[in-house]
């Protein structure tokens, strides 16, 4: 492969967004390396339901990585195991020897998001932070130094509207956790933060609010209806050309530090050609 071929590691990529980043990412030029904990397609569950089969795995994310013409490694993450997360930027250096872009996009995966907060210990408090904002700060830490070393490059983060918006219902309805909510909204202070930090070492920081998006997932558990009731639906390769463009394109540096909204960057730009749909 060539030496001189950016690379990204995406975390969250064996279906839904993280997929479509990592897709959009290899047309772009980009070899990606891809964490997730589903390692193969089938073997998805939703929140340990052997009923509930969530499409999509690694396997099938590197392959279409592949057939973009770029290479692909998959890599077992899990945001709640702190070696998982070391281990493969290890694997990703060892694989390529670079990491340009960094995409934090994998979350803890667990019913406390849906939990109203009676029903929510301080233990459940811990493992959504740990997964949605400490285990992002750590990859971020780890990619870092060779980013310096380089003179330069991106971290992307995808936040979420939950961090500054009310829930337009209670869960089940439409609504969502608030502790998912608390983790979301510490989140989206990492980008605006080490823009001013990191800026002049030449580290490109954006948060992207992705809006809502119908994945695998909220097609497999039957949640699209509550939400699309309140909310315009996107689909994912909508947040995979955003970031894609973010990550190659030098005229998005205007947008280091703020918020991205996905679906209407992608719209503004022409990212994506057929989106937005046309109105029925």
């Amino acid at each position: 492969m060539p030496a001189d071929r950016p690379v990204a590691l995406v975390t969250g990529a064996s279906r839904g967004i993280g997929k479509a980043c990592a897709i959009h990412l290899a047309g772009r030029g980009f070899d990606v390396a891809v964490g997730a904990r589903t390692m193969h397609d089938g073997d998805g569950r939703y929140e340990g339901d052997a009923a509930i089969v969530v499409p999509g795995g690694l396997d099938t994310t590197v392959a279409a990585i592949e057939a973009a013409g770029t290479a692909g490694l998959a890599v077992r993450l899990d945001v709640l195991d702190r070696q998982s997360l070391l281990d493969a930027v290890d694997a990703t250096m060892a694989r390529f020897g670079r990491i340009d872009v960094l995409v934090n996009n994998g979350v803890y995966q667990g019913p406390v998001q849906t939990q109203e907060f009676l029903d929510t210990d301080e233990d459940d408090l811990r493992r959504v932070f740990e997964g949605n904002v400490l285990a992002q700060l750590a990859l971020t830490r780890a990619v870092l130094p060779q980013m310096f070393e380089r003179g330069g490059g991106t971290i992307i983060n995808m936040i979420s509207a939950v961090a500054y918006t009310d829930p337009p219902a209670r869960i089940g309805e439409g609504g969502w956790g608030m502790s998912h909510a608390m983790s979301k909204a510490a989140f989206s202070r990492v980008a605006p933060m080490l823009n001013i930090e990191l800026g002049d070492r030449g580290i490109r920081v954006f948060s992207v609010d992705p809006g809502f998006v119908v994945t695998e997932k909220t097609e497999a558990i039957g949640a699209a209806e509550q939400y699309t009731r309140h909310f315009r639906p996107a689909t994912p390769p909508v947040i995979g050309a955003v970031v894609a463009w973010l990550a190659a394109d030098p005229e998005a540096d205007a947008l280091r530090g703020k918020v991205v909204f996905a679906q209407r960057e992608c719209k503004h730009r022409g990212l994506l050609p057929g989106w937005p749909p046309p109105k029925e």
